[in-house]
């Protein structure tokens, strides 16, 4: 008889292309209609719309209150080989106590003895293995502070950091440090985010660190990271658990933690609900384009909308992006990404000179061209950004969450109620949404002289208090308690986007976040990139030659690096 091992692939591939029927949008959405809960967003955004024209509420509240539960309650049992072998082993003796036939404390104490015979014998004591689990936190009663439980008398500790709004409200508390310790904090330097950064680089390669507590961040951490302290010294294990895991674990390089997170940040499309809403603007732009004026939900729409408001007249700037160092480069990053390219391939050979990157750097240039987007794109950073936004000048852009208590303060913000928040776009690639990411963080210079006052108020400025208090600003926080307190905050407002904006995030942090790449060089090869960007969005380079020559040129300076040896 013939052997069958050769129809085995074929037999699995034609199993795959089974699953994909079963798992495909139809067929997903037509189990969804019977109430069980989808997993692909297109059949999400089909079920949502089918609940919205119902004439039932529940079909609509049962929606929500899944999506809250997903956000929110969702854990699994804990993921290991033997939970079924565990749970017959268990379950008999649960039915025992529930039936009154053994006694709580006994048939607990028995199943527990009996469930550790169990994973003795599969081997969990001997191997290494661990279960991690995350508590879920406990809110009542006030937010506590740490860092206080030492006398720091006749101590300055002297601290170099970013500065500007929204960081330095968090400074405001260094007094009440001061007063609970005897200690004195000395801000020897604040700057921008590229001032700090230029600054710390000059005192670590020049030997003059002169100050206790310096600024990180896990898209520049890679380049300090000889110059500064595990923090694994001075935080126990039991206090970093209250910081969210991914960032720790992608803070840890080499076994050594380099720095303790503060808040970390996305880049959402913030966008004005007055303009998309209007009447006229909906019928004109629907007449010349073909279809809907939503909120961008893709980088071609970006374009077309923003070209559309600023032809409108309906505003200054359709859309916008900070035009300089860093942060040009990484918003370029993140709709590159979205386009399904990258900065680097293998072995850090630089391709962003392909279709992808063609294609990404022509959107820039074209809006620019346009008049879509500011004449002086080129010398904004963050904070001019956020004041145009600010003022009313923008129709809608990729914008941190952090400016979100000061676009809602009507004193101070003409768009304060009149803006909403959504994921970034998709480019070319409809799986990947813009989702640039990261984390500004505290670290402990090694040639610091107060270093265990300086760890003292790294736990203050992290403590579950103070972050509490900034994340009331708007920043999403990175401890599970502060999480907690602020959904807690926003199901009692009144304001519907407090909600929302925090819903958003979670699903952007779920599903789009990334980190520029992670290399000690990425501010070296962001300084060479960003002048050649501004020359071809300003049209003083074609598109395809300036990519081909910023290739080239990092491709010299990663040589020059050591990176192809």
């Amino acid at each position: 008889m013939p052997s069958r091992s050769p129809r085995l692939p074929r037999t699995k591939e034609a199993a795959a292309q089974l699953i994909k029927f079963f798992t495909s949008q139809q067929v997903a959405y037509d189990e969804s209609k019977l109430g069980l809960l989808p997993v692909r967003d297109d059949v999400w955004k089909l079920v949502i719309e089918d609940a919205a024209k119902s004439s039932v509420p529940l079909d609509k509240k049962r929606l929500e209150v899944a999506q809250q539960q997903i956000s929110n309650d969702f854990f699994t049992p804990p993921l290991f080989a033997d939970w079924i072998s565990f749970t017959n082993l268990w379950y008999p003796e649960l039915q025992s106590i529930i039936l009154g036939d053994s006694e709580v404390q006994a048939g607990l104490d028995k199943a527990v003895e009996d469930t550790k015979a169990m994973m003795t014998d599969a081997g969990y004591y001997s191997g290494g293995q661990q279960q991690t689990t995350m508590e879920k936190p406990d809110i009542t009663g006030a937010p506590k502070v740490a860092g206080v439980d030492k006398k720091l008398d006749g101590v300055t500790i002297r601290m170099a950091n970013i500065g500007g709004a929204p960081y330095e409200a968090m400074y405001k508390s260094i007094a009440d440090f001061e007063k609970a310790t005897g200690a004195k904090v000395e801000i020897v330097k604040l700057g921008d985010g590229f001032e700090i950064d230029r600054y710390l680089k000059q005192a670590y390669a020049s030997n003059t660190v002169d100050f206790d507590v310096a600024w990180d961040h896990t898209s520049f951490m890679s380049q300090y990271k000889d110059y500064v302290e595990d923090m694994q010294q001075y935080f126990t294990p039991e206090e970093l658990k209250a910081f969210s895991p991914s960032i720790i674990q992608a803070a840890t390089v080499d076994g050594k933690l380099l720095l303790i997170p503060r808040h970390a940040d996305i880049s959402a499309m913030h966008y004005r609900t007055d303009l998309f809403e209007n009447k006229d603007l909906q019928a004109k732009f629907k007449a010349k384009y073909g279809y809907d004026l939503l909120p961008p939900t893709t980088e071609a729409q970006m374009k077309d909308m923003a070209e559309f408001f600023v032809d409108e007249k309906a505003i200054d700037y359709g859309t916008q992006f900070a035009g300089k160092e860093e942060a040009l480069a990484g918003r370029f990053y993140e709709l590159l990404k979205a386009n399904g390219g990258n900065y680097f391939g293998e072995k850090w050979q630089p391709i962003f000179n392909n279709e992808a990157g063609v294609k990404t750097a022509e959107w820039m240039r074209e809006l620019y061209e346009k008049g879509a987007i500011p004449k002086d794109t080129t010398n904004l950073l963050w904070p001019e950004v956020a004041q145009n936004f600010c003022d009313g000048k923008v129709a809608f852009y990729l914008e941190w969450y952090g400016w979100y208590s000061y676009f809602q303060d009507p004193k101070s913000c003409k768009v304060a109620g009149k803006f909403d928040l959504m994921r970034g776009p998709t480019g070319d690639d409809p799986n990947i949404h813009t989702g640039w990411a990261g984390a500004h963080a505290f670290s402990i210079p090694k040639a610091a002289k107060n270093k265990e006052a300086a760890a003292q108020l790294i736990k203050w400025f992290t403590s579950e208090k103070v972050a509490y208090d900034e994340a009331k600003l708007g920043l999403l926080p990175v401890r599970a308690d502060v999480w907690a307190r602020i959904i807690d905050d926003a199901a009692k407002s009144s304001v519907p986007l407090d909600k929302k904006r925090l819903e958003v995030a979670q699903t952007q942090i779920d599903k789009d976040f990334f980190t520029p790449p992670l290399f000690a060089d990425w501010i070296s090869f962001t300084n060479l990139w960003y002048p050649q960007l501004q020359s071809i969005i300003l049209g003083d380079t074609e598109v395809k030659a300036g990519l081909d020559k910023a290739v080239e040129d990092t491709k010299a300076m990663m040589t020059d690096a050591g990176y192809y040896k």
